[in-house]
């Protein structure tokens, strides 16, 4: 069989590997400064997703509601836009950015989120809050397509739209960040600040990560400002580090104001990363400092030291966010793993002509299986009743389940982690990320070997 991609057979889903559109122009929100959401839908639509964020960062996060109701879903809504808009203007005097999202119940019945955005924009904007700053995006997210990886790509692409305003050249490159951690952004950032590079961080979110003050608790936001999304025009080049999540916005400033784009790889792993800062020094014509490749040379040095002795020929299954889940089968793959089974898990049908799939279909000669539109029962099917043998398994959470009944040691890595703390810390892109991710694998092996009690020759060393 060797390397071979195919849909899912089953037309419906069980337990699924993410959630809805909405959930991702919510997260894209979040790392903006002076910005709240109005979701317009139920009040689930806002209040399990804040969930989903505060269990993963364990922080709290602002997002408002339209509360729709039956009453709404038959004879229209877009009243309580009008009235979520005022309240949340009058309750929150320094918010500037308020993207209106759509919702599946909201784009089922018609809803003008448009149209409504023009009418406040000439009544209550101009006569009850003049002279105050205030945007009104409306982005569309429909949760009967896609999944919250969309749903991000189609918000960046909407906020970077909306603000990106042509100027002076400036000097700095935009760097779009997909769906990660604030400890990636660090780990980012750390590499810009190395080479001397100031960029437009989309987003900026390192205060995810909030601290706990003496002069009361802090609402988590992210630092990206208007006038960074505004100079996104101007900047010498973008990149894009996922594909899937970025990937619309930074077309769209190529297309717009001609600013080159470079998309992908995302910098997991030694070979990704080396290429990221390749992409860097040549957009900016900045070195690759010797710090660097220090860092490298230390990532290098502890994988070495894993690799062929306790990696090798380990089978490995991936899933969750499509750019990470392929990033780290990469990774694997130049550990001198076997990734067995790929999820990739919405209805995006361009995952099959991905050129790292592609890649790995010319490449990989061990047996397997790169399933789109996938669910978690994809994973539990194959190790109940195909008789799949792992060796480990990479995800999020929703798969805890999975690794339990079935014996197979489990990282996680991914969102949402709910089930071990303080994981959105530690970065998985970057040198800093690729020696974090190897080690983790690897203690997760030695545990596993002690509580099945097996010897040390399992893993190879005695």
């Amino acid at each position: 069989m060797a390397c071979e991609v195919k849909p899912k057979t089953r037309s419906g889903i069980i337990n699924p590997l993410f959630t809805c559109q909405p959930c991702g122009a919510q997260y894209a929100s979040i790392g903006i400064r002076e910005c709240i959401g109005i979701v317009h839908g139920g009040q689930g639509c806002v209040m399990f997703v804040r969930l989903l964020f505060s269990q993963h960062f364990k922080e709290s996060f602002e997002l408002a509601s339209t509360s729709l109701h039956e009453d709404g879903a038959v004879f229209g809504a877009l009243n309580r836009v009008e009235e979520a808009v005022d309240v949340l203007l009058m309750r929150y005097p320094n918010v500037k950015v308020v993207p209106i999202i759509s919702t599946c119940a909201t784009e089922v019945i018609g809803d003008d989120i448009d149209g409504v955005v023009r009418k406040l924009n000439e009544g209550l904007l101009k006569e009850k809050f003049a002279g105050r700053e205030v945007h009104l995006i409306p982005i569309h997210t429909p949760s009967f397509v896609g999944s919250m990886i969309s749903g991000y790509d189609v918000a960046v692409k909407e906020f970077v739209s909306f603000f990106a305003k042509k100027g002076e050249p400036s000097k700095k490159i935009n760097l779009i960040t997909g769906w990660v951690n604030p400890g990636d952004v660090t780990s980012l950032k750390h590499i810009l600040s190395l080479m001397d590079i100031e960029a437009n961080v989309l987003f900026e979110i390192e205060n995810f990560d909030s601290p706990l003050m003496p002069d009361g608790n802090t609402v988590s936001h992210g630092d990206t400002t208007i006038a960074d999304l505004q100079d996104t025009a101007n900047a010498v080049g973008t990149i894009a580090l996922n594909r899937y999540e970025g990937g619309k916005a930074a077309e769209y400033l190529k297309k717009e104001f001609e600013v080159p784009a470079i998309i992908g790889p995302s910098p997991i792993g030694i070979r990704n990363t080396d290429t990221f800062l390749k992409h860097l020094s040549d957009m900016t014509g900045k070195p690759i400092p010797e710090a660097l490749v220090k860092e490298r040379g230390i990532a290098l040095d502890a994988i070495t030291d894993l690799t062929h002795m306790f990696f090798a020929d380990k089978r490995v299954a991936i899933y969750g966010n499509p750019d990470l889940a392929i990033g780290l089968a990469e990774f694997c793959l130049d550990l001198e793993m076997q990734p067995v089974l790929l999820l990739l898990g919405d209805d995006n049908v361009n995952y099959a002509k991905d050129p790292r799939v592609l890649y790995m279909q010319e490449h990989v000669w061990h047996d397997m299986e790169i399933v789109t539109n996938a669910d978690l029962w994809d994973l539990e099917d194959r190790l109940k009743n195909q008789d799949l043998k792992l060796d480990l398994i990479l995800g999020h959470s929703k798969g805890r389940f999975i690794s339990i009944d079935y014996g197979v040691p489990m990282v996680r890595v991914g969102f949402p982690v709910y089930d071990r703390a303080g994981m959105y810390r530690h970065p998985v892109m970057g040198y800093h990320g690729a020696m974090h991710l190897a080690e983790a694998m690897a203690n997760v092996l030695f545990t596993d070997m002690e509580y099945k009690k097996n010897k040390e020759w399992i893993l190879n060393v005695w």
